[in-house]
């Protein structure tokens, strides 16, 4: 199954859409089902060092960060959007194009849930080459891009009350995920300086934890 990408239908709602309100319920519950916090609290808390800075990419509502400020005090966030109310002030809001980026340097732990699935292979690249310098331990979960979780999303998906929005976008996130060592490669990592590990999970989670040979 060749990697494939296409626009999902909740990126062209206004926030305040009916439809775009609903599915943004259901991928809480998605992330919930998935394990996906428990996991990102895991892995940094096994990993993380003492007074290192942590971005999540994509950071959206701020959810997931929130979550995990407890084990990550110094975690920011960057989006295309304006920082959630609730953001605390002390954390940083970057609010800009993840590929126009540039203050890389103050973030020795990156991270991100389900959003290198949006990326092209030439942007995942290009992300790669901007994090290499200066990234210690980049921590990702994304869609596993398998023809069995296609059909296992579009069975489970409504019986868990997701509306169409869900369902589409649901569909192509897993077309534009990842199999075995993809995302590692697609980022540009060097084996020469970097260990990484790949798992996958039974409803479909794919997560890479990615470190910097001391």
């Amino acid at each position: 199954m060749l990697r494939h990408l296409e626009p999902e239908l909740l990126d062209s709602l206004p926030a305040d859409h009916p439809d775009a309100l609903h599915s943004r319920r259901d991928l809480r519950v998605i992330n919930r089902v998935m394990g996906n916090a428990l996991w990102f609290r895991a892995t940094l808390c096994a990993h993380l060092h003492p007074g290192e800075r942590v971005l999540e990419l994509g950071a959206g509502a701020g959810e997931l960060a929130q979550t995990l400020r407890a084990v990550a005090p110094l975690i920011d966030g960057i989006d295309r959007v304006p920082a959630p109310p609730a953001w605390p002030t002390p954390s940083r809001w970057h609010q800009a194009d993840i590929e126009q980026f540039t203050g890389w340097t103050d973030y020795p732990v990156v991270m991100g849930n389900l959003i290198l699935h949006h990326f092209t292979d030439a942007s995942l690249r290009g992300l790669g080459a901007a994090l290499a310098p200066h990234a210690r331990l980049l921590v990702f979960s994304e869609p596993t891009r398998k023809r069995r979780i296609q059909r296992f999303w579009k069975i489970a998906a409504p019986l868990a009350g997701a509306n169409s929005v869900t369902l589409h976008d649901g569909y192509v996130s897993i077309a534009a995920g990842f199999c075995a060592d993809e995302l590692p490669h697609a980022l540009g990592l060097d084996p020469a300086f970097w260990n990484w590990r790949v798992t996958t999970t039974w409803l479909g989670a794919y997560r890479l934890i990615a470190q910097r040979r001391s």
